[in-house]
């Protein structure tokens, strides 16, 4: 049986959002349980809820609003369904927590309560982005470090590496470095460092780095993971899901034009609509918080019941696969890579 702790609150939706979500989610996973946190005054609302065999409510008074502040949410909110709901994975009661409330204050708490695993200075948020290989590409960081060192980068390689494996079972999955070219010459000196760091990292058989990727290769598929500072990653992240809003609006739009075009549309449909569940972003809600000494999954705060939906699956997923152990081994395994000595060494070789 696996247990998830649900952030009940948080977002922009609130109960409204999640309460449904998890209905859905307990009727399509037998083996789950849940941990409902939130006001006991909002939760009482969902009698069907109330009442399943497989949920129990944890009462918590205070919500983290999405305007915030780190400092309010971690000082003063400390009964708040947030932290409660990643208390329960601190306390063992549950494999992960989530919660689509805000992404700043979710990071502080989950730091400051879990802790990072030993060589991780920073934890990173990764997710799944579709591409036309078939699959997704694993994209970190997306907002938790706005700015990054060159070391930086190399320990979200690591991470993102361990993070694929552990999910596909490949012991090698493929690195990019997210850059304006895929020259060595190219970027800024914090990338060109980074990328020095991670060709070396893959000729002492560390990495499997590809070398330096484009925007565009993100969709291609032309690497398993791509590795970019928070900044850069939330732009990616927030243009592909405008993208994906654009195409489903289109086809929305085909069946209100002049008969013609509806006929058209109609005889289309099928493939438009496989094409928008494809690159519908509600299908990949749910994104990591790598380096914690737990798991702890960030749902898009504006998420509906069916995105919220496919994050707890994937909080449960993570969980059922051992996911924290994985990475915990795999980054354990590449702790002498991370150290600021070999770091340093990695930094002074000479590049080929």
């Amino acid at each position: 049986m696996i247990t998830v702790a649900v952030d009940c609150m948080g977002g922009d939706v609130g109960p409204a959002a999640t309460m449904p979500a998890c209905l859905a989610f307990l009727a399509s996973h037998p083996d789950a349980r849940l941990l409902l946190v939130g006001r006991s005054d909002a939760l009482r609302a969902w009698p069907g809820l109330l009442n399943h065999p497989r949920c129990t409510i944890v009462p918590a008074s205070e919500v983290v609003t999405m305007d915030d502040p780190i400092e309010i949410a971690l000082r003063r909110k400390k009964d708040s369904s947030m932290r409660v709901a990643i208390q329960q994975v601190k306390d063992g009661h549950a494999q992960a927590a989530v919660s689509a409330g805000n992404t700043g204050a979710l990071m502080a708490i989950a730091r400051y309560l879990l802790k990072t695993l030993d060589g991780i200075e920073r934890p990173a948020i990764a997710t799944q982005m579709p591409n036309a290989a078939g699959g997704a590409t694993t994209v970190l960081d997306l907002g938790a470090n706005v700015d990054c060192s060159a070391e930086h980068l190399l320990q979200f390689a690591v991470m993102g590496s361990a993070l694929v494996a552990a999910i596909t079972g490949r012991d090698a999955p493929s690195v990019g470095l997210l850059n304006v070219g895929e020259e060595v010459i190219k970027g800024s000196e914090v990338i060109k460092q980074a990328g020095q760091l991670l060709r070396n990292a893959a000729l002492s058989g560390d990495l499997n780095f590809h070398g330096n990727v484009e925007g565009n290769d993100i969709f291609k598929g032309t690497t398993d993971i791509v590795v970019c500072d928070g900044f850069v990653g939330n732009v990616a992240l927030k243009a592909s899901e405008g993208l994906a809003s654009m195409i489903a609006g289109f086809i929305r739009e085909e069946f209100t034009r002049n008969p013609w075009r509806k006929l058209t549309a109609l005889v289309a449909m099928p493939v438009l609509n496989a094409f928008r569940d494809r690159v519908d972003h509600r299908r990949y809600n749910g994104a990591a918080l790598l380096g914690l000494q737990g798991l702890v999954f960030k749902s898009h705060g504006s998420a509906d019941a069916f995105a919220f939906e496919n994050a707890l699956a994937r909080a449960y997923d993570a969980a059922s696969r051992g996911l924290l152990d994985n990475v915990r081994q795999r980054i354990a395994r590449a702790r002498p890579l991370l150290s600021p000595e070999t770091v340093s060494e990695l930094g002074n070789i000479p590049t080929i």
